[in-house]
């Protein structure tokens, strides 16, 4: 990444706004794409997030790694020719991992509740490796405690050395923090609340799943089930998340591999309000939650909800769809209209998306000409054959066919019909049904959201549905940058602990988009963690003159560049310039 600016001239004064760029390669051309828009980061703006960085980490000098001062002015005769620079230790990434880490009290929480004991290495300690691990370089346990762990200045920060991070401690600290789970996300609602003034009014849940890698036999959650990950070879497990309207976690619970969306709603919403008490909040669900019990249900106890129908209930709204009266604009393209429930209950919001219809269209019309195509290759093959064929088998082969193109499969009606004119002794009659089209010309691009909330406006519900994309987000965010995929654990407890670990990490992620997008570098983690990883600490060694045989060994953080010091001043951080001094050696 490399910072661009741009002049522009105003009431004879002249502005300099900066923007982070970075180059990235598009259709085999190289492009500038802009990370983040700096603006003319006046003192105003660097005060604004100097005192945000304050309250999320809550040292605004961040001195405790500098060198002491009590060394200052010291002077000392070195061989010029001997000097050398040693120890090379990523530092940016994982500093800003234990700036996080520490800003969500973290440390505190787990020494309280993991106290030590007459372990050499506190687990309250481990716990913060393997999440901060998981932030900056998601890996195996294994992998963290033979490699990862010795390329960064974690040791450094955490007072750890590598030699102790070895390949029991990592999964030993997942048993240990594992038992806390419940505590842990409790705490970590406080904290988010109080530095976010979040608001729990609203909450967005959803269900993904995440494979495993071998047999998991000793594992009864791990079965086969729908994969979203297109691994129906693998079992796999359900992981149910609920989210804030900001993509902040409240909780989350694991399921078994097979269990349907549908039959989770009211253990994750009676968990949640046993958890963090009952109160008047909107509890937002797609369409894979819809049912009638689930609906029934939260009617019943008096909890609101907005939940997606499924496409089948379209049905019910044709003459409302087609009746081009009383939609309103949403937004750009999206446009809405209320209508009652037949018994008044609940108010249904149905939506029509110019984007989506031109992608269904796209869809029917490329499933239309497949079946067509395949359709018109079994006729020809049914007329040029010279023995008879089975109509079940043939039907069965049609019936496949359909459900490869399930998208335009009620568009046919297909007969396979006698005919001894024929040597196969079968004909293959089949038109395209007109109403179909007609009801498609409607309904493509159309969905209906359900709620027993009257007093919100269309723009309203839809704006609040369309949060839903926050809980998608954890999932990509967890999937793919955190890595929770594939699962290679086998025992169930260190599938859960594993799961916790990228949870945690997630928070992490959370609290540093909410933190940079505040400061004006617009919401990719992922950037600022691989451009402040470019900063290394390293030892330099200082041979003394006077006295031969013995070094000056000074810990230093390499100084950031023009871009990560944007950034860092941009964030209100500071990185220290010397850490603390290794203990063989002669202090500085």
């Amino acid at each position: 990444m490399y910072l661009r600016y741009s002049v522009r001239r105003k009431d004879g004064k002249k502005h300099v706004y900066w923007r982070l760029v970075r180059s990235v390669g598009r259709n085999g051309k190289v492009i500038q794409e802009t990370v983040a828009q700096l603006g003319e980061l006046d003192a105003k703006g660097r005060a604004k997030a100097k005192a945000l960085a304050r309250q999320i980490t809550g040292r605004g000098d961040q001195c405790e790694l500098f060198e002491d001062s009590a060394s200052a002015g010291a002077t000392a005769s070195v061989r010029l020719d001997r000097v050398r620079v040693e120890r090379g230790r990523a530092f940016g990434d994982v500093w800003l991992g234990w700036r996080l880490w520490r800003a969500l009290r973290l440390d505190a929480w787990c020494e309280e509740h993991l106290p030590r004991g007459r372990e050499q290495v506190p687990w309250s300690t481990m716990a913060a490796v393997l999440d901060i691990a998981r932030l900056c370089e998601p890996s195996s346990e294994l992998h963290i405690a033979e490699d990862w762990y010795r390329r960064t200045a974690l040791e450094d920060l955490l007072g750890l050395p590598a030699d102790r991070v070895n390949d029991d401690r990592p999964y030993r600290a997942l048993d240990r923090l594992l038992p806390h789970k419940e505590a842990l996300e409790q705490h970590l609602v406080k904290r988010l609340g109080e530095l976010f003034d979040l608001s729990y009014d609203l909450l967005l849940y959803d269900v993904t799943s995440t494979y495993f890698e071998g047999q998991a036999e000793r594992n009864p959650l791990a079965q086969r089930g729908h994969s979203r990950d297109h691994r129906p070879d693998c079992k796999q497990v359900c992981i149910a998340m609920v989210v804030t309207r900001e993509g902040m976690p409240l909780g989350y619970e694991v399921f078994a591999g097979n269990r349907t969306d549908v039959t989770t709603v009211q253990e994750i919403v009676e968990a949640m309000e046993k958890r963090y008490g009952i109160a008047q909040r909107v509890w937002v669900m797609d369409r894979g939650m819809s049912s009638a019990e689930n609906v029934a249900w939260l009617q019943e106890t008096g909890r609101r909800y907005l939940i997606g129908a499924p496409k089948s209930e379209l049905k019910q709204w044709s003459r409302e769809i087609a009746d081009e009266r009383d939609w309103r604009s949403v937004r750009d393209g999206v446009e809405a209209k209320v209508c009652r429930g037949p018994d008044a209950t609940e108010t249904f919001l149905l939506c029509r998306s110019a984007d989506r219809r031109q992608k269904e269209r796209a869809m029917h019309a490329r499933f239309s000409k497949r079946i067509e195509e395949r359709l018109a290759s079994l006729g020809r093959r049914l007329a040029r054959s010279r023995q008879k064929l089975d109509r079940e088998a043939i039907g069965r082969q049609i019936g496949r066919m359909l459900a490869q193109n399930s998208r335009a499969a009620g568009r046919y009606q297909i007969h396979v019909v006698d005919d001894p004119t024929q040597a196969s002794g079968l004909r293959l009659d089949w038109k395209a049904l007109p109403e179909w089209d007609a009801w498609a010309t409607h309904s493509e691009g159309a969905y209906v959201l359900r709620t027993n909330i009257h007093d919100w406006s269309e723009e309203d519900l839809w704006r609040t549905y369309i949060q839903l994309t926050e809980a998608e987000a954890a999932f990509r965010i967890h999937k793919s940058d955190l890595s929770i995929r594939p699962i290679w654990h086998q025992k169930a407890e260190r599938v859960q602990a594993h799961i916790l670990v990228c949870f945690l990490a997630y928070v992490l992620w959370k609290t540093l988009e909410q933190w940079q997008r505040r400061a004006g570098l617009g919401n990719s983690p992922r950037t600022i963690l691989e451009e402040l990883g470019r900063i290394q600490s390293t030892d330099v060694v200082l041979p003394l003159a006077d006295e031969p045989g013995r070094e000056l060994r000074i810990r230093c953080v390499v100084r950031p560049d023009k871009a990560q010091a944007m950034l860092l001043d941009r964030l209100g951080l500071r990185p220290p310039e010397r850490l603390r001094a290794p203990s063989h050696g002669i202090k500085m």
